[in-house]
């Protein structure tokens, strides 16, 4: 009888410890399957990028609008048209002003005929006057006519210094008229692309009032000369100088990245955002002549301070805030937390100067739920 009560309880324990074990397998944590990085050697450049989009802009671009109001009689250059410095863009209405330029040009002419008379009368008098000058030492005319023909000579003489005179106030008169003319006339002040004309032939055009913006009669782009403005955060700015490597990304080619050279830091801060003060740079582009780039395209800049080559590196999203990474164990398939010191980093990668080796695996999906230190994991294959 002892016996079988014996048997009963061990029967009973044995099945409750049976429960429990089973109860713990089916509740146990089951592994979180992670994406995992191989620690290894490579190149990190610490850089940094701009805060808001950067702009794709042209060395020389011109808003231009003529220098006076007036109806449109001319417009030679067209949207997307390739003109030469020089070239017409717009003609105003301006007639009046042709009629008096040819005016002052006739002026001028009449001028110049006057000019010749008065010379050439003032040449006879003054060769007269030698004459008589050279009979008068031979006794041969009288001190009276020899006195009227220096005197005519010498007024021969100023009259055609006068007519010459003339001549240049008829040629100033031709340069205002041609002026006023050149003003009714909008030319390409270089070579370049007209992106925009703002006017209709027969349409009247204002010139744009002071402190008011106003749309230019005629856009033009010399787009043979191109570069990136891009607005970086001041606490990065001072460590950025002229001359330093810089890498471009633009919207317009999502594929291709572009290298290029700081041209220029500003030398202010713009503070159009207060709680996001920036310093302005101007990016040159290198291989602008295989591209077909536009002023106006948005484009992102990476500026590179410095490259450490050959070092351990690890994805700088991999690393948590407080400088340690979640180490993967080929053993129990448990994450340790290691602290790392670092070095150099970037948005892509980040040096490792001691806590990892070469081959170690750490997680790269920190972000998943669940992943911490102690935690079973899974690698994703």
């Amino acid at each position: 009888m002892k016996s079988k009560r014996i048997r009963r309880w061990l029967i009973l324990l044995v099945t409750v410890v049976v429960i429990v074990i089973a109860y713990s397998y089916v509740n146990r944590p089951r592994p979180i399957q992670v994406a995992l990085y191989e620690v290894a050697a490579g190149e990190v450049k610490a850089s940094v990028a701009n805060t808001r989009a950067g702009t794709v802009k042209a060395c020389r671009r011109a808003r231009m609008s003529p220098a006076m109001g007036g109806q449109i009689a001319g417009l030679p250059a067209r949207e997307g048209a390739q003109v030469k410095q020089g070239d017409i863009l717009m003609e105003l209405w301006n007639e009046d002003l042709k009629a008096q330029l040819a005016l002052t040009q006739r002026e001028t002419d009449a001028s110049r005929a006057r000019t010749g008379e008065a010379c050439a009368t003032a040449d006879v008098a003054e060769r007269e006057s030698h004459r008589l000058l050279s009979l008068q030492s031979k006794g041969l005319a009288s001190e009276e006519a020899v006195d009227v023909a220096v005197g005519t000579a010498k007024a021969s003489a100023a009259s055609c210094d006068a007519a010459r005179a003339m001549v240049r106030v008829s040629q100033a008169r031709e340069t205002v008229a041609q002026a006023a003319l050149e003003r009714t006339l909008l030319r390409a002040p270089f070579d370049g692309s007209v992106a925009e004309v703002n006017g209709e032939v027969g349409e009247f055009v204002t010139p744009s009032p002071v402190g008011i913006p106003t749309p230019p009669a005629v856009d033009l782009i010399d787009n043979s000369c191109l570069y990136v403005t891009a607005p970086i955060d001041e606490v990065d700015a001072p460590a950025i100088r002229a001359g330093m490597p810089a890498k471009i990304s633009l919207d317009a080619f999502p594929r291709e990245n572009f290298t290029g050279t700081v041209r220029r830091v500003a030398p202010y801060v713009l503070d159009l955002e207060k709680q996001a003060r920036t310093v302005e740079i101007e990016v040159e582009v290198a291989q602008l002549e295989e591209l077909e780039l536009l002023a106006g395209y948005s484009a992102d800049v990476e500026v590179v301070l410095q490259v450490r080559e050959n070092v351990l590196r690890v994805p700088t999203q991999s690393v948590l805030e407080d400088s340690t990474v979640l180490l993967y164990s080929d053993i129990d398939g448990v994450l340790e937390s290691r602290s790392v010191k670092l070095g150099v980093a970037n948005w892509e990668y980040t040096e490792i100067e001691s806590g990892l080796k070469a081959g170690d695996r750490i997680v790269l999906s920190v972000d998943r739920e669940g992943v911490s230190e102690g935690v079973p994991v899974r690698p994703e294959s």
